[in-house]
């Protein structure tokens, strides 16, 4: 029986939210690929549920809203199974669907935007936090996410891919299509700009980072 699949092309299997936390041990990417490109379409079912998370996670560090996140990562999804023949094997398949992500979330966010402010206007975080130890934390880092997010775009996206996606300087580079020293370069720049904004918040930002 031929694999089902959707108006587009897809293997239903992408848009079912329910996949199976019990399927068995998926083979290497490269491995999936080829079986996708010779005609097993319902392999890419086992992309899906392997980083299915991980793009909807990092959809949600963009624009803070599930719904939306889980919108942008379909979105995400349908671009890296129209670019599967281009993936040049030579760079690990991680870096490429974070690249392909990053491109479709900066893209549609500038389309309908989320509600900013300048980082002159965001309220300056209480400190020290003065909560109970269980919510220290939480507010920790929504401090830390309103700091970052009324950053100018250009600082703001390798902040998120580095500090709060657990991105490395190589990786969050390779992302955003960028050369290491320039991401350090911006890296650097959004926390002199978080420094003079929030004088306390930068000890704050290491701890989230670790």
């Amino acid at each position: 029986m031929p694999a089902q699949s959707n108006a587009a092309g897809l293997p239903d299997a992408l848009f079912d939210r329910s996949i199976s936390q019990t399927q068995p041990e998926a083979p290497p990417e490269a491995a999936l690929i080829d079986r996708i490109l010779n005609g097993d379409t319902q392999a890419f079912s086992q992309i899906v549920h392997r980083w299915q998370n991980p793009l909807v996670n990092m959809a949600w560090r963009y624009c803070r809203d599930r719904s939306r996140a889980e919108e942008l990562a379909q979105e995400a999804f349908l671009r890296i199974w129209r670019g599967l023949p281009t993936w040049r094997r030579e760079s690990s398949f991680s870096t490429w669907i974070f690249s392909i992500a990053a491109n479709v979330y900066r893209n549609e966010l500038k389309r309908i935007p989320t509600v900013e402010i300048p980082l002159n206007e965001a309220p300056e975080p209480a400190s020290p936090f003065r909560l109970d130890r269980h919510l220290e934390g939480a507010a920790r880092d929504e401090a830390i996410r309103r700091a970052v997010l009324a950053l100018p775009e250009k600082y703001r996206e390798p902040t998120i891919l580095y500090y709060f996606h657990e991105m490395d300087l190589a990786q969050a580079a390779a992302t955003m299509g960028l050369p290491e020293g320039t991401m350090k370069a911006r890296l650097s720049r959004a926390r002199q700009l978080l420094r003079q904004r929030f004088p306390h918040l930068e000890s704050q930002m290491e701890g989230a980072s670790q």
